[in-house]
């Protein structure tokens, strides 16, 4: 029996590389299967972007008894990742390659994964934006305090 999961993700840069953070929420219906937001350290928006979908991917693999059941429609708000992953842009960075190539060997778990653009304004991509924000906020708040205390 196939199952139709919803996937939203999004990747976060404070600066270009800057304190980054990446994040998802898992669907099945209208059913939140989980919300997830990861610190990534000093990287690049691009490497937040993909960070976010392979953990999105990685999770929904992980937790299922079946992949191959999974009929998974992802939304990113990176048209950039999108358009490489669905090979439409060329990937130049070396290590853009890398992560594109790790989506590829994650993609082919499922029984289809369905890649597309939205806007940050799309509901269910602006509530994982919403928590990427409260992280880097609290990752920002924790570092003042620990420069404070000395």
């Amino acid at each position: 029996m196939r199952r139709e999961i919803t996937i939203y993700t999004d990747g976060a840069s404070r600066g270009n590389p800057g304190p980054s953070a990446s994040g998802f929420a898992v669907y099945e219906g209208s059913r939140l299967l989980k919300r997830m937001s990861k610190y990534n350290g000093i990287k690049t928006n691009n490497f937040a972007e993909y960070t976010a979908i392979m953990l999105a991917l990685r999770w929904c693999a992980n937790n299922t008894k079946n992949p191959k059941e999974l009929n998974i429609t992802l939304y990113s708000d990176s048209e950039l990742v999108v358009r490489q992953i669905n090979g439409e842009y060329k990937v130049r960075s070396a290590e853009m390659k890398k992560l594109n190539e790790a989506v590829h060997r994650l993609k082919v778990l499922f029984g289809s994964a369905a890649f597309f653009n939205r806007l940050r304004s799309d509901p269910g991509v602006s509530a994982v934006d919403k928590g990427l924000n409260e992280l880097l906020d609290r990752m920002e708040s924790e570092a003042k305090n620990d420069t404070n205390k000395y």
